[in-house]
């Protein structure tokens, strides 16, 4: 219990400690908005690395070399914990954005931050908002900024690491519309920090894999149809890996 209080309160302390850095932020962003993207991220990585040793956690990161460097990707990835925001973030090496549920707009502060890193936010319920925020993560790919997105829509509560939800086939239209490569991202290890015994939060060996990356047009006619099982097929493999490894041991 004492983790979670001290991780709750490092981050309510640091949204309302940072509120002249948003300011700062704003008014760089008019100015350089590169430097305002390295910026954020910086802070923000600072502030996930901080959270992660407080709380624990050690992450192993496999596959980095299968990462473009040169520009804009869709990570594609399973969903067990917030956490796997935090690993996200840390472990990439360029400039990433979530798409989260729009109901996240309504924290203050919170929302600045995640607007500073490029964070969209999805309405499943409207049709017509959610054609702007694939647009949106359109944009933001042909920009050379990186966008992750959870295609199982929410966080997956099975106890097996296998038992993914299904994927929702529109979720890979940022990489259909713009052609970007699609990188299968397989995570273990973050439920057990804190949504498998809320409200403590425990130490976790964390597992992050990025897997090859491919391009949807390059895909056989029915793999291209479903793309999004064909990434979830994907990720499974890493993860049954994984999971052998673990129980080998």
């Amino acid at each position: 219990m004492f983790k979670f209080i001290l991780v709750a309160g490092s981050v309510i302390l640091f949204l309302i400690f940072s509120i002249p850095i948003l300011i700062w932020e704003a008014w760089l962003g008019r100015r350089n908005p590169a430097a305002k993207d390295r910026q954020s991220l910086n802070i923000v990585r600072f502030m996930f690395r901080l959270i992660l040793k407080i709380s624990g956690v050690h992450i192993t990161v496999k596959g980095l070399e299968n990462i473009p460097r040169d520009q804009g990707v869709l990570y594609v990835g399973n969903h067990r914990s917030y956490f796997d925001i935090l690993v996200g973030y840390t472990t990439v090496p360029s400039l990433l954005g979530f798409v989260a549920k729009k109901e996240m707009r309504r924290y203050p502060l919170l929302v600045n931050w995640m607007e500073n890193v490029h964070c969209l936010f999805l309405d499943r319920q409207n049709l017509k908002e959610g054609l702007k925020t694939i647009l949106e993560g359109i944009a933001k790919v042909k920009e050379g900024i990186s966008i992750w997105i959870f295609p199982e829509g929410t966080r997956n509560r099975n106890d097996d690491i296998l038992d993914l939800l299904p994927f929702k086939e529109g979720s890979l239209k940022i990489a259909e519309k713009s052609g970007c490569p699609v990188v299968p991202v397989a995570i273990t290890g973050t439920a057990e920090v804190f949504e498998k015994h809320i409200p403590r939060v425990r130490s976790s060996h964390v597992t992050i894999e990025f897997g090859t990356p491919f391009l949807i047009k390059e895909l056989e006619p029915e793999q291209k149809k479903f793309a999004g099982a064909y990434t979830k097929e994907r990720i499974l493999e890493m993860l049954r890996k994984e999971k052998e490894q673990r129980e080998g041991k």
